[in-house]
């Protein structure tokens, strides 16, 4: 018989239907005022602070909502944004320097959701309030570590082909190497031009070579920089839980970095600033530490403190620098003792090799480097940094190491934990530093909110009442498609991650709302259409939804195809609304071409028919 449901119809439109509504459920129970404590590089978060936090805001008569220790932090939730002020002031005072305390929006979804995986959507910067940052990437320190890594490539490589040189020294950007004879120098330019072809080579005097970078490779250097440091300011921040950063290249050396939610500029500022990169090196151990600090520092060593500031005597030689690390896991060894499993790319991997080869038993130091803008400039209008080092790490090396290794001799499983993240978040390959900062308030967030809700509600109002006016009966079936369709956007949206609605993501919703309808009305058409030809109410509604699939099919295809172009080659506010609109097209024509069918079926199904209320 004509138009009955078919039982995997009904149960995959009942499934679909039923995943985004309880996915679009977060969205309803809005988000509490919060203030966040997590840890300093040399401080902890336990449990029992709880009861310290308790006293503190109870002495301030603070009530809070509800107080969260996870993921060592703490998390205080209160009733509004006034007293969420006074409770941070007081939560500063109470713990110092050694601890972040931040201001926060934190989502109010139940727990039995949160266990599902539910959360709300992420609204942009636009909708939600939080900072905008603008930072610049200092490029002539990451041309300098490139020539520092080629120089000591030079030196591994060349006694690997046991060629003879007097010395290799870098000099502004470009390495002179000195060598004993014109013998020595006519294989090293064959050698090297073959190994190195970023790099040009001449002739300064008759036992001198000078290696150049191409401007090409540069060029190149100076992009990997910017595209590494975004990649790895996006893992700090979703690392640390603060939020789902905005990040994107402007220009040649800046990064936008935009974080929703965030009303601590402070607290994010701790976060960005605390640029970095890492460095392996081996101990001194053929000079005393004592001379060093007395004056007598080798030529080929460095003194830099460890975390207690015991002062440590390193080679000035680099094994390996943190940006080969491909990942990085805290665990424990075979003893039960705290260590970290470090991942390295193939590069890395044999640079570590080479280096450790000769090592074995030695100690080896692993060195946090941080770089602070001083506020000034220099002649070329770019910011100066000053270069700031300490041993994180010492660590004998056991055997010869590749690819994969693990430091140990680390205190405590915290330790380790924060090493791994450090190393897992990335090194910054290039210091860098906010050159202007934005606060965009909840306040004006919130009235784009309700703007854009209003907006959404007359769009779908006006719509709903016309398909009820024209279609009769079919129009309360398309209408409860419609809803349908936007439950299913929201859900949608808040199940993708990554995924943020900003204010032309709504613009998007609103046109999407009155694109729904469109299929719905093609089927339709086509129904009224078949009933004027004489066909049956059964044969028209069948042939309706067949003959009409077609037809919708291309039509939303063709849009979705622009949606994707506009995702593909678009940025910010663009991306924004190409997702709602690609999300709304596939909603839209599951709805129209699945969800109504089930409806009309159920209703008209299997029963004789005079006529249809369309």
């Amino acid at each position: 018989m004509l138009n009955k449901n078919s039982i995997w119809k009904v149960l995959s439109a009942l499934f679909v239907v039923a995943m985004c509504a309880l996915y679009a459920l977060p969205n309803i129970y809005g988000e509490d005022h919060a203030v966040q404590i997590s840890a300093g590089r040399d401080a902890v978060v336990t449990q029992s602070m709880v009861e310290q936090v308790e006293s503190a805001l109870a002495e301030k008569s603070i009530t809070p909502k509800r107080i969260e220790f996870e993921n060592e932090q703490i998390l205080v939730r209160v009733s509004d944004s006034d007293t969420q002020l006074v409770a941070r002031e007081t939560l500063e005072k109470l713990l110092g320097d050694d601890y972040f305390v931040a201001m926060n929006l934190a989502p109010d979804t139940p727990e039995w959701l949160e266990s599902l995986g539910g959360t709300p959507m992420k609204l942009g910067l636009d909708l939600r309030g939080g900072v905008h940052f603008l930072m610049e990437v200092d490029m002539s320190e990451v041309i300098t570590k490139s020539l520092e890594d080629a120089e000591s490539g030079f030196r591994t490589s060349l006694r690997g082909e046991d060629i003879r040189y007097r010395g290799v020294k870098q000099v502004g950007n470009h390495i002179d190497i000195t060598f004993r004879d014109e013998d020595a120098l006519d294989k090293a330019k064959f050698f090297l031009r073959n190994q190195s072809r970023d790099l040009t080579f001449n002739d300064v005097d008759d036992l001198t070579l000078r290696a150049t970078f191409a401007e090409s490779k540069l060029q190149e250097i100076r992009d990997n920089a910017v595209k590494q440091n975004i990649t790895i300011i996006r893992n700090r921040v979703n690392q640390l839980g603060v939020a789902e950063p905005l990040v994107q290249k402007q220009g040649a050396d800046r990064i936008v970095v935009q974080l929703p939610g965030i009303q601590d500029t402070a607290r994010a500022k701790e976060i960005l600033n605390a640029t970095a990169t890492l460095e392996f090196r081996m101990l001194d151990q053929k000079n005393d530490v004592r001379d060093a600090l007395n004056g007598r520092v080798p030529p080929g060593s460095q003194i830099i403190e460890d975390q207690q500031g015991v002062p440590q005597l390193l080679e000035k030689r680099i094994m390996l620098t943190g940006s080969h690390i491909i990942d990085a896991n805290s665990g424990v060894d075979e003893y039960g003792l705290p260590n970290v499993n470090i991942s390295l790319d193939s590069e890395g991997g044999n640079k570590m090799s080479r280096s450790t080869r000769g090592n074995i038993g030695k100690p080896m130091a692993t060195v946090f480097i941080e770089y602070k803008a001083t506020g000034e400039r220099n002649k070329e209008d770019k910011l100066i940094f000053e270069k700031e080092e300490q041993v994180i790490s010492v660590a004998t090396i056991r055997a010869q190491l590749g690819s994969k290794f693990q430091i140990t001799s680390l205190d405590s499983p915290k330790e380790a934990r924060d090493l791994a993240l450090l190393l897992r978040a990335g090194a910054l390959i290039a210091p860098i530093q906010i050159v202007e900062e934005r606060t965009v308030g909840p306040s004006l967030g919130k009235e784009n909110i309700e703007l854009g809700t209003q907006a959404i509600v007359y769009g779908l109002l006006a719509v709903l009442a016309f398909m009820l006016v024209y279609y009769k009966a079919f129009g309360i079936v398309a209408n409860l498609a419609l809803v349908t369709n936007l439950v299913m956007i929201v859900g949608i949206m808040s199940m993708i991650p990554g995924a943020t609605l900003t204010l032309p993501g709504m613009a998007g919703i609103v046109l999407t709302v009155g694109m729904a309808v469109d299929a719905n009305v093609l089927i339709f058409e086509r129904i009224r259409e078949e009933l004027r030809d004489g066909r049956s109410p059964q044969q028209a509604i069948h042939h309706g939804y067949d003959s009409a699939f077609s037809t919708i099919l291309d039509a939303n295809i063709t849009t979705f195809i622009a949606g994707l172009i506009l995702f593909a080659v678009g940025t910010g506010p663009i991306k924004g609304f190409s997702i709602t609109l690609m999300i709304g097209i596939a909603t839209s024509m599951f709805t129209a071409i699945l969800v109504t069918r089930v409806i009309v079926n159920a209703v008209y199904g299997g029963k004789r028919l005079e006529k249809l209320a369309i």
